[in-house]
């Protein structure tokens, strides 16, 4: 599918400079061609423009004052990465819903499906299970009974919702997730663990995406919550009684211990790790692979991975660490003997 830049611009927004040229694909500057659109939106990368073949570029109004207008086309954008993620969309829409129940599904009693979902081959969903308008459900989902399933949502195929959890409105949740399994909540009965009946659910608002392989636990008591717009990535772990905030991004490999709260428009680096009860204000940015060890009142940028180095200064460094202790004391003892020193100086000067 190709589009003219005057199309893009009647759809998006955004100024057209140069000429109405045709583009049929979106691509990185370093590989467009002169039938392709890109973009620029870190300055760092200008150079590369120098060398680049594509038909019309994406900038924004300040970079283009720097630039020769006339060599190419191009798009003035406010915002050019959000921009591009707009030309991004159009190029590749998401699938359209095309309504009915493949034969090799599995449909609990008194299951309430839209006529306009989709119901692929080989999904299960259990009893009472409701299903929204234009939902599309892929090879081997399976949902648990009494589920309900919003307006236009996507589950990727093997994707597993147990029982009794309540999905919003244009929620995609990618292949090989696990929505509402049991937390992992267990009472010590002095020579074995009993096992705490998570009786809870879990509750994903609407605009929420998640992805593959993620695990979101059902609550011990009361609900796991993923609050409206948040982005989780792959291979993220939240356990029971979680909540998170309305448009707080979470990378991939992170986990997120029971009952910990994470505000809202708040962003979380790759493997970070959060312990339980604790709670992150809003607007609050956490760096990969950080350690969040007690509650966060106050927004702002937080970090505690160690810099990388190389080996040999590494294992320097760590032989001193291993004897932080010992430097302590022994600088607290000098401090006391200056100040003993001092003292016996100042009484010896009256």
């Amino acid at each position: 599918m190709a589009y003219k830049l005057s199309d893009i611009v009647a759809r998006l927004g955004g100024e057209l400079k140069g000429a109405d040229v045709e583009v049929g694909r979106l691509a990185p500057m370093g590989e467009a061609s002169a039938d392709d659109i890109t973009f620029l939106s870190n300055p760092k990368f200008r150079k590369q423009l120098d060398s680049c073949a594509a038909g019309a570029v994406i900038v924004s109004p300040k970079l283009a004052e720097e630039l020769d207008l006339s060599a190419r086309s191009w798009i003035l954008a406010a915002d050019p990465y959000l921009y591009f993620a707009q030309v991004a969309t159009l190029f590749h829409p998401p699938a359209t819903a095309l309504g009915g129940i493949h034969p090799s599904a599995v449909v609990g009693e008194g299951a309430r499906i839209a006529a306009t979902a989709e119901i692929r081959a080989h999904v299960t969903l259990g009893e009472r299970v409701r299903v929204g308008e234009r939902c599309i459900l892929h090879p081997g989902v399976v949902v648990g009974d009494d589920t309900v399933i919003g307006d236009d949502v996507v589950l990727y195929p093997n994707v597993t919702i147990y029982q009794g959890c309540h999905i919003g409105n244009r929620v995609g949740i990618h292949s090989g997730t696990v929505i509402g399994a049991d937390g992992f909540g267990l009472a010590w009965a002095k020579d074995h663990w009993f096992k705490i009946p998570q009786t809870g659910r879990v509750i994903i608002e609407d605009d929420v995406e998640v992805g593959a392989n993620t695990t979101i636990d059902r609550g011990a008591l009361s609900d796991t919550i993923i609050r409206k717009g948040a982005k989780i990535d792959n291979l993220v772990q939240i356990a029971h009684n979680v909540e998170i905030g309305q448009h707080t991004a979470i990378a991939g490999c992170v986990g997120i211990a029971g009952s910990t709260r994470i505000g809202a428009n708040c962003t979380v680096g790759g493997a970070a790790m959060f312990v339980g009860h604790i709670e992150v204000a809003d607007r609050t940015h956490i760096g990969g692979g950080t350690l969040v060890s007690k509650t966060i009142k106050e927004a702002g940028t937080y970090a505690s991975s160690y810099p990388l180095q190389p080996m040999k200064e590494w294992l320097a460094n760590a032989v001193h660490v291993r004897h932080l202790d010992d430097l302590a004391k022994r600088i607290k003892q000098l401090e006391r003997e200056i100040a003993a020193m001092k003292n016996a100086e100042d009484n010896s000067n009256d």
